[in-house]
C-alpha cells in the first residue's frame, strides 16, 4: 500500500525507513506467491496492473476491518462499549442520526460510531464483506439474506431551480409535464422511469445518470435539467434554491429500509441498536 500511495518503490523506501532492494524483493516475493504481476515499472512511476487494482481495493478493505476491530476489542475492555459500523446513503441524512441514537449513544457513553457513505449497491456490498454491521439504503435492491425494516414510503419529486416554471398544478407535476424536459436521475432509477414513461407512451429525455442525490441537486442547481429525486434527499438549504412537485404517479415512490445480515452472528450490543433503530424509522410510516 505505501508503494502505491508514493507511486516510487524508492520513496516508499525512503517513507517506511527501510532500503529500497528488501522492499524490491517482498514486491516481489509478494507476486510469486500470488501467480500475477501486481505492478508495471516505468521509468519514473510504478503502474497498478489490473490484478494489482484488486489487491489494493481488497487491502484497503483489511485494514479498515483491522482497526475497527481494533478499536472495538480496545473498547470492550472498559464495558458495554463497542464499535458500531454503519453504512448510509446520501439521502439518508433525514432519518440519522435521529433521537433513537442519541438515546443508544447517551445509554452507552463508550460507544463508537463508524459511518461508511456510498449509494445503496455500496452500501449492500460493505455490508456482505463485513466492513459495515447494519446499512440504510433506498428501495429497489435485492433482499436475498438479509433482514430488511422498511421506513415509510415517499414520493419521487421533480426538482428544479426557483423561479423556472414548469406545470400546471401547485404541488405536483405530470410525466406529460416532462416529457421535453432534460432530466437528471439516479442510474438505479433508470428501469422505473423508463417502465413509467412507457406506459404512458413517452420518451424521456435523459441529460444525466448518476450514482447519487447530491451530484443530482448539484447539476440541477447548475441549471442542466430537472432532477428526478426521491423527496427525503431535499436538504433544508437545498430547499432555498431549489423548487419541487411530486411526480403525478403512484407507481414512482420509494423507501428507505435498515439492513443487516440474517446469517451473521452480532453482539448483544449491535442487536440492541439493530432493534432501537428499526422500530425508530418504522414508526415514520
Amino acid at each position: 500500500m505505501t508503494i502505491v500511495e508514493e507511486g516510487q518503490i524508492t520513496a516508499a523506501a525512503k517513507k517506511l525507513h527501510i532500503a529500497q532492494p528488501p522492499l524490491s524483493y517482498q514486491l516481489k516475493s509478494l507476486e510469486e506467491e500470488l501467480g500475477v504481476q501486481l505492478m508495471k515499472r516505468g521509468s519514473r512511476n510504478i503502474t497498478l496492473t489490473p490484478a494489482g487494482k484488486l489487491l489494493k481495493a481488497r487491502a484497503e478493505q483489511i485494514f479498515s476491518l483491522t482497526t475497527s476491530t481494533t478499536r472495538e476489542l480496545e473498547l470492550y475492555k472498559k464495558g458495554n462499549a463497542g464499535t458500531l459500523s454503519i453504512g448510509t446513503i446520501s439521502s439518508s441524512s433525514t432519518i440519522i442520526p435521529d433521537a433513537s441514537i442519541e438515546k443508544f449513544a447517551n445509554r452507552y457513553p463508550n460507544i463508537q460510531f463508524d459511518i461508511h457513505e456510498g449509494n445503496s449497491y455500496e452500501v449492500i456490498e460493505m455490508l456482505d464483506k463485513g466492513i459495515i454491521d447494519v446499512g440504510i439504503v433506498r428501495t429497489p435492491f435485492r433482499k436475498s439474506r438479509l433482514a430488511v425494516r422498511d421506513a415509510k414510503v415517499e414520493p419521487i419529486v421533480a426538482v428544479f431551480p426557483r423561479g423556472k416554471v414548469i406545470g400546471k398544478n401547485k404541488d405536483t407535476i405530470s410525466l406529460k409535464e416532462l416529457e421535453k424536459e432534460p432530466l437528471i436521475i439516479y442510474r438505479r432509477f433508470n428501469a422505473l422511469l423508463h417502465s413509467v414513461f412507457e406506459t404512458e407512451q413517452i420518451i424521456p429525455n435523459i441529460r444525466c445518470r448518476n450514482d447519487d442525490a447530491r451530484t443530482t441537486l448539484n447539476w440541477t442547481k447548475a441549471g442542466l435539467g430537472i432532477g428526478i429525486v426521491p423527496l427525503s434527499a431535499l436538504s433544508v438549504y437545498d430547499r432555498k434554491t431549489l423548487q419541487h412537485k411530486a411526480v403525478d404517479t403512484k407507481e414512482l415512490n420509494t423507501q428507505m429500509a435498515v439492513i443487516w445480515k440474517s446469517d451473521r452472528q452480532y453482539s448483544a450490543l449491535t442487536l440492541e441498536f439493530i432493534e432501537d433503530f428499526a422500530n425508530s424509522i418504522e414508526s415514520l410510516k
